[in-house]
């Protein structure tokens, strides 16, 4: 797999990272949390909407990294917050980051 430098076209996108919040039950798998089938429904939408271009648990603390296609953060946000698991602060944002991609392999995950 030969990765190629784009210097002309550069996509940039957003890197998110959530947290567990407050409401957070440590005591159960992330698919017993309350209204789970409800926020993977959500996720699951974003990603097919396009929005949400990679996401999954990263780390052993329980963050979770969404890559993000959107305009900017405010629609980062907004969006965000119609999350069941946002509205019950079981996952909160804690971090956007732009990030521009300078490099790529041309080959999905």
């Amino acid at each position: 797999m030969k990765a190629t430098a784009r210097t002309k076209d550069m996509t940039t996108l957003f890197a998110v990272t959530r947290m567990r919040g407050q409401a957070w039950d440590a005591s159960k798998t992330m698919e017993s949390q309350q209204e789970w089938s409800e926020h993977a429904t959500f996720m699951n939408r974003l990603a097919a909407d396009g929005f949400v271009v990679l996401g999954g648990p990263i780390g052993d603390e329980g963050d979770v990294l969404l890559i993000v296609n959107a305009v900017d953060e405010s629609k980062i946000h907004s969006t965000l917050a119609g999350d069941p698991w946002s509205k019950l602060d079981l996952l909160p944002v804690r971090t956007i980051r732009r990030w521009t991609i300078r490099l790529q392999s041309g080959q999905g995950p």
